[in-house]
C-alpha cells in the first residue's frame, strides 16, 4: 500500500500569517481514493483466479508425457493442457491428438494421434497407411520414426478410432490393442507448457 505523509507546516517570520491546512481534506480524498482502487484491484484479482481455476477444473487438465511414442513432438516428461470439454460440443477428427483411457487397463491413459474414424476402411501396407483407399499423408511422422509394419485391411468399427503413435518403429497402439473406442477418448492434447524448448501448440 503507498504511504501517505502527514502535511508539513513551515512556521513563517510574519506573526500575521497563518500556516494553510487546506491540504488535509484532499489528502484524506487521496487516501480514500487509494484504498477503494486497492480494494477493486484485490476484487479483480480473485475474480480472475477464480475463474482460472474454473477454467482449469472443467476445460483444460495438465498431464505429463510418459514415453517416447509421439515423438517428435511429444518428448518424455513434456507437460501439456489437455481439453476435456471439446468433444462434447466437436466431433474427433483423423489427426487429432487424444487422451484415453488404455482399453486394457482403464486405470492407464495413453496418449495418441487419431488416424481412422468410425465406418473407415484402412490398411497398412509396409508402413504406408491407407484409408478409404487413399494413401494417407503423414507430415508429422519424420522418415527415421517410420518402419515397414503392415496391417490387413479393416473397417472402423462405430464408436471407435484407430489411433497410432508418430514414432512408429516404437509406438504400442491400434496395431496392436485394437480401436479404441469412443467412450475412452477424455480428451484432446492442445498445448504444452513445459519445458520451454518444447512450449506451443499440439498439431
Amino acid at each position: 500500500m503507498a504511504t501517505i505523509q502527514e502535511p508539513v507546516v513551515t512556521e513563517l517570520s510574519s506573526p500575521t500569517t497563518t500556516p494553510s491546512v487546506a491540504a488535509e481534506p484532499a489528502l484524506r480524498q487521496a487516501q480514500q481514493t487509494v484504498s477503494a482502487g486497492l480494494g477493486v484491484w484485490l476484487r479483480d484479482l480473485l475474480i480472475s483466479a477464480g475463474v482460472s481455476i474454473l477454467i482449469i477444473l472443467f476445460l483444460y487438465q495438465p498431464v505429463r508425457v510418459e514415453g517416447t511414442s509421439m515423438l517428435p513432438r511429444l518428448e518424455d516428461h513434456d507437460r501439456l493442457f489437455i481439453n476435456k470439454f471439446v468433444y462434447h460440443i466437436t466431433s474427433i477428427d483423423r489427426g487429432d491428438v487424444v487422451v484415453f483411457h488404455y482399453p486394457r487397463d482403464p486405470e492407464k491413459s495413453y496418449i495418441k494421434r487419431v488416424i481412422a474414424l468410425p465406418g473407415d476402411r484402412l490398411r497398412i501396407d509396409h508402413g504406408q497407411v491407407w484409408v478409404n483407399g487413399k494413401a494417407l499423408a503423414e507430415n508429422y511422422v519424420p522418415d527415421i520414426y517410420r518402419d515397414m509394419r503392415s496391417y490387413s485391411e479393416t473397417i472402423i468399427p462405430d464408436d471407435s478410432y484407430f489411433v497410432m503413435g508418430d514414432h512408429r518403429s516404437i509406438s504400442s497402439d491400434s496395431r496392436e490393442f485394437g480401436v479404441v473406442e469412443r467412450d475412452l477418448i477424455y480428451g484432446k492434447a492442445v498445448f504444452v507448457y513445459w519445458p520451454a524448448r518444447d512450449v506451443g501448440q499440439v498439431k
